[in-house]
C-alpha cells in the first residue's frame, strides 16, 4: 500500500475543502437573492454558511472575492459548444449566455461584481482574470475554425469572443434592461459577419506621434 502525498495548496476532489467552498458560494447566493449585494457581510455568509468567520477571511478576504468566486463557479455551467462550425457555435453560445443572464439573481450578480470591481482593485484583478480566463477557453472555437479554414489566420480569439458577449454586457449593466429572446441569434449573426470580413486581426503597432505612416517602399505616405 503506498501513501500519496499531495502538494502544498491542492485537495481532494469531493473532500472537506470541496465542502466548504460548495457551502460558502450557496449561502453567497442566497444572501444575494434575498438581501442583494448591498447587505451582504462575512458575518452573514459565515451564520448562513455554518463555516467559521476566520476561515472565510483566510480563504477569500472579502464580500468581493466572494461573489468573484461565485461568479466564476456559476459560469461553468455555460457550456462551450462544438457544432462543427463557427456560426453553429456563435449562436448555441450565445443562446446559453443569454439564458445565464436571464435569471434575475444572476444578473445581479454581474451587477455586484462590476460596482465591486469600480472601486476595489482586488475585486477589479479577479474580475478581469475571470473574464480573461473565459474569453481564452470560448476562443477555442474561433481556432478551430481558424483551422478549418472559415475565418482569416490573423484573428484574434478573445476579440471574437468579447464581441459577442459585449451586447448582453451593454443590455444589462448600459440599458438596464432584461436579456430579449432575439439579442442571441442577431449578435451570433453580427460577429460571425465582422469575423468572416477580418474585423478582429489581431492589432498592429500604431505609428508613433508624429509620424506619418510609410508606404511599401518605406518612404512616407504623400498628404492629400
Amino acid at each position: 500500500m503506498t501513501t500519496v502525498h499531495q502538494a502544498p495548496g491542492q485537495t481532494r476532489p469531493g473532500g472537506r475543502t470541496a465542502r466548504t467552498r460548495r457551502a460558502v458560494l450557496a449561502a453567497v447566493s442566497e444572501e444575494l437573492g434575498e438581501h442583494g449585494f448591498a447587505a451582504l457581510t462575512m458575518e452573514r455568509v459565515a451564520q448562513r454558511s455554518g463555516v467559521h468567520l476566520a476561515t472565510l477571511y483566510r480563504r477569500w478576504r472579502s464580500v468581493d472575492k466572494l461573489v468573484c468566486a461565485l461568479l466564476t463557479d456559476m459560469s461553468n455551467d455555460v457550456p462551450l459548444p462544438d457544432t462543427g462550425t463557427l456560426p453553429g457555435d456563435l449562436r448555441a453560445l450565445a443562446r446559453a449566455i443569454a439564458r445565464f443572464y436571464g435569471d434575475a439573481r444572476t444578473r445581479g450578480l454581474i451587477e455586484a461584481v462590476v460596482a465591486a470591481a469600480a472601486r476595489d482593485p482586488q475585486a477589479a484583478t479577479a474580475l478581469r482574470d475571470f473574464f480573461d480566463e473565459r474569453l481564452d477557453l470560448a476562443g477555442a472555437m474561433v481556432r478551430r475554425a481558424v483551422a478549418r479554414g472559415e475565418l482569416p489566420a490573423d484573428t484574434d480569439p478573445k476579440a471574437v469572443m468579447a464581441a459577442l458577449g459585449a451586447p448582453f454586457y451593454y443590455r444589462i449593466l448600459i440599458a438596464r434592461r432584461p436579456v430579449e429572446p432575439g439579442l442571441a441569434d442577431s449578435a451570433a449573426t453580427a460577429v460571425w459577419a465582422a469575423a468572416r470580413a477580418g474585423a478582429y486581426a489581431y492589432a498592429t503597432e500604431a505609428p508613433a506621434p508624429g509620424r506619418r505612416p510609410h508606404n511599401s517602399n518605406g518612404a512616407p505616405d504623400q498628404e492629400d
